[in-house]
């Protein structure tokens, strides 16, 4: 009979040697803190940290999807060496775009490109009201992707504008995520609408393993796009849903959703339909034409060079957190972020301190409320360290949720797009942000920061650390959630 000191020496050798498998394994190609909080999880609670980890441990779609990524992506780099084509306003650029430039084109293949104009627009209808008129001019195609693709009274003139395209006889292809179909209602009448219009439909990164589909469930895409004919898209931060997402904790606490959508004319638009090219074809087995027509060049004035930078789990590195990182630590005057979700990775979090201490103008636009328990939480502690670095964080008041993505940088530097500055979007979800050049363009988007800051309370440092220890707990204990990726 085994004695039960053989047993308890068996049991930790085994216990020794899960440690170092999982210490191997977990930390191949993945960040120290990120390494170390899977490990602890497996030691302390063995078979869940195990359970847990290999249901969301793998940071990467399945190879037969990044491998669609990559021919795409090779085949728009053969075509667009270098990163720049027909450029607008080159000798006006600060001396640090023209390597971020290329990284974009290296990390995502889309060039630079001259030409363009663009047009915000932080109404919620409006911007709905702004793509039914683009849809409605339509000859050929209208191509849609949103995360979030509900029919409901908010909606209904969008999905009536591509019911009469497609009587129309253009082509109308529709992306929406697969999951957040099953998180919101009418899902069977919305796919009922489309099918019964004649729409193209495929659900984004489908969670079916019966059928084959299977990834971990919290890689997303999470883009928001419209693109009309080739010659007009739009993009920003806005889900095709109304603005308290039908959630019944959003209404009794009156809570609505606040976005940025930018209207883009011009060459961008063809590397913005690519990114829709791309999804499609990673969704069926069709790889729509792509198109490469020589950039030409207007001559009116306020054109704009504009670059797409797609990110997510499909390219092999982590697109959008670089391009942050790089502009924000190559600012010199001013940097201005608004991210509905800032849970950053610790270059961000140490590029932003950089920056206030280098006595730059930094401002963080946040919401005073949140909609997500631990994302909300788990933010606010990183709030003291950016604070004690002169960064200046607002808060958007209640009932209104900031839901906006965009970043403006010195006087004439900005991106907007779908990307949150939380580990989710910077890693885990497929994303679409735009680079833009152009002094009026910069100009507008901080006329939307500082309608920002009269609807915000700013925070003061001695104000944060009085705040109550209960609050403190939680934001602390939510911070160490966001190391298990």
């Amino acid at each position: 009979m085994i004695s039960i000191n053989l047993v308890g020496v068996l049991l930790f050798i085994a216990e020794v040697l899960l440690v170092l498998v999982a210490a191997i394994y977990v930390s191949a190609n993945r960040k120290p803190s990120s390494a170390i909080a899977w490990v602890l999880a497996v030691i302390f609670i063995p078979v869940l940290g195990i359970l847990f980890f290999l249901l969301v441990g793998a940071g990467r779609l399945p190879k037969h999807r990044r491998d669609k990524q990559h021919l795409v992506t090779s085949t728009i780099q053969e075509k667009t060496q270098g990163g720049l084509a027909g450029l607008s306003g080159r000798e006006q650029w600060p001396d640090w775009l023209p390597s971020i430039a290329r990284l974009n084109w290296n990390l995502g293949a889309l060039p630079m490109v001259g030409g363009n104009t663009a047009e915000l627009c932080p109404d919620y209808v409006g911007s709905i009201e702004a793509m039914i008129a683009d849809i409605d001019q339509a000859t050929d195609y209208v191509h849609v992707e949103f995360f979030i693709l509900v029919h409901d009274d908010t909606t209904t003139p969008f999905f009536d504008a591509l019911a009469r395209a497609c009587r129309r006889g253009v082509t109308v292809r529709v992306l929406s995520d697969h999951i957040a179909q099953y998180s919101y209602p009418n899902r069977k009448k919305t796919l009922e609408v489309l099918n019964e219009m004649g729409a193209q439909y495929q659900p984004m990164l489908p969670l079916q393993p019966l059928k084959g589909h299977w990834r971990r469930p919290d890689l997303r895409n999470h883009r928001k796009l419209v693109v009309v004919d080739g010659v007009v898209a739009h993009t920003g931060s806005l889900n095709m849903i109304v603005d308290n997402y039908h959630k019944k904790a959003n209404v009794q606490k009156g809570l609505h959703w606040h976005e940025l959508m930018a209207r883009f004319r011009g060459p961008v638009v063809r590397a913005l339909d690519a990114v829709f090219v791309t999804d499609w074809y990673s969704e069926t087995k069709d790889l729509l034409p792509l198109d490469y027509r020589p950039i030409v060049l207007s001559e009116e004035p306020g054109q704009l060079d504009s670059q797409v930078v797609p990110s997510g789990p499909s390219f092999e590195n982590d697109n959008n957190l670089k391009l942050f990182a790089a502009v924000i630590q190559n600012a010199r005057k001013r940097i201005s972020i608004t991210s509905p979700y800032y849970v950053p990775d610790e270059t961000i979090q140490m590029a932003l301190v950089t920056a206030g201490s280098r006595g730059l103008d930094v401002e963080l636009f946040v919401s005073e409320i949140g909609d997500q328990f631990m994302v909300f939480h788990a933010q606010r502690s990183y709030y003291e360290q950016l604070l004690r670095a002169g960064v200046k964080i607002y808060l958007y008041r209640a009932p209104t949720v900031l839901h906006a993505k965009h970043l403006s940088i010195d006087d004439d530097v900005a991106i907007i797009g779908s990307s949150n500055m939380d580990i989710r979007s910077l890693v885990l979800h497929m994303e679409l942000m735009v680079v833009v050049h152009g002094t009026d363009f910069v100009n507008s988007l901080r006329a939307v920061e500082d309608d920002y800051r009269s609807k915000s309370r700013q925070v003061t440092l001695d104000e944060w650390l009085k705040r109550p220890r209960t609050e403190k707990a939680f934001d602390n204990l939510m911070r160490m959630t966001s190391s298990l990726m």
